[in-house]
């Protein structure tokens, strides 16, 4: 295990370099220029400037540095990485490799600092909505294999497929409708109360779960059917093997052959939904987090793409692909665990 575990860190980071090095490569052949932008707008407000031209070019040179778009490309890749040295020492940022992605054109603060209310805000509200989801699909996915082809399982599956079948914006607005202008029991969008910034920690805290409540219920819902339709495969499947058959005529309890034998069975395909459905907790939710105002993490990736940020953009494109690359790793030794039959070792 441990030996497989090394080579899977090993390929980890040839990959994630790998992509590092082709996404840097697109997103700066963009036809952007922060440094000529910036200089622009230095010269504009600058009107008394006797030679334009030259104190154009003066602040282009000066910003190009402080961006790090001075040089060619394998150089400012080596600069954004940490690995190349800046031609003026006093300037720049220490690279990836060190934690520190450059400033955000957009928010004029460090990347990381950007990131750190969003990401907050994003895995409560994930963490929350991921364990209802689980806590509903699964038991509602075992229940309908078990009574397979009853009046109750027929309602469930039109239920899933209705749910399933409807965008995710179309679900937030009925609701927002129902819970928020005709019942009026929640918010229609924020994260707070205003004014609730003096207010005491808990009652911040109870604040803020008041509004992502509407979020949350939707978030929620919208996992609900194609989950509970794949753990209700995967048990009928598990259900119809040779074993259970075979500890069925042994005796056992009905619920021992379900939740000991079958369930286990069932859980192999599953881990792999159930683990990727964590790893996106970090992820955020682009739709629900810009119907609702909520900020999130996906609404800061969308609106740095909406302003060209880049740094904010390929700073969440890496952090995305170490999160992918680390969960399929995860994922083979949970394997190991959930069937001793499954061996990661080679």
């Amino acid at each position: 295990m441990g030996k497989y575990i090394v080579k899977r860190f090993l390929y980890i980071i040839v990959v994630f370099f790998i992509l590092s090095f082709m996404l840097f490569m697109i997103y700066n052949m963009l036809p952007i220029d922060k440094a000529g932008q910036v200089a622009r707008e230095e010269v504009k407000v600058n009107k008394n400037i006797a030679d334009k031209e030259a104190f154009y070019r003066e602040r282009y040179e000066f910003w190009s540095k402080r961006f790090g778009t001075d040089g060619n490309k394998l150089q400012r890749y080596g600069r954004w990485l940490g690995i190349y040295p800046y031609s003026d020492k006093t300037v720049g940022f220490n690279g990836m490799l060190q934690g520190n992605f450059g400033d955000s054109s957009e928010y004029g603060k460090p990347v990381v600092e950007v990131f750190v209310e969003p990401m907050k805000n994003t895995i409560l509200i994930n963490i929350f909505a991921t364990f209802l989801a689980l806590g509903i699909t699964i038991p509602l996915g075992i229940f309908c294999a078990v009574k397979r082809g009853s009046k109750r399982d027929v309602a469930v599956q039109v239920g899933t497929i209705i749910g399933y079948s409807l965008p995710t914006f179309i679900i937030a607005i009925v609701f927002i409708w129902l819970f928020a202008v005709v019942l009026k029991w929640f918010p229609v969008s924020g994260t707070n109360t205003v004014g609730s910034e003096t207010w005491p920690a808990a009652k911040r805290f109870w604040d803020k779960m008041y509004h992502l409540a509407l979020p949350l219920i939707v978030m929620t819902f919208c996992s609900l059917g194609g989950m509970t339709r794949y753990v209700r495969a995967s048990m009928i499947e598990a259900l119809s093997m040779d074993c259970i058959k075979t500890a069925r005529s042994k005796g056992l309890r009905e619920k021992i052959v379900i939740y000991s034998h079958a369930w286990r069975n069932a859980l192999i395909p599953i881990v792999t939904l159930v683990v990727g459905w964590f790893l996106g907790i970090f992820g955020g939710s682009l739709m629900i987090e810009n119907i609702f105002a909520i900020n999130g993490i996906g609404r800061v990736y969308y609106h740095a793409l909406t302003v060209s940020d880049n740094e904010v953009v390929l700073a969440l494109q890496m952090f995305y692909i170490f999160i992918s690359l680390v969960g399929n790793l995860l994922i083979d030794i949970i394997y190991g665990f959930v069937d001793p039959r499954i061996r990661v070792n080679k």
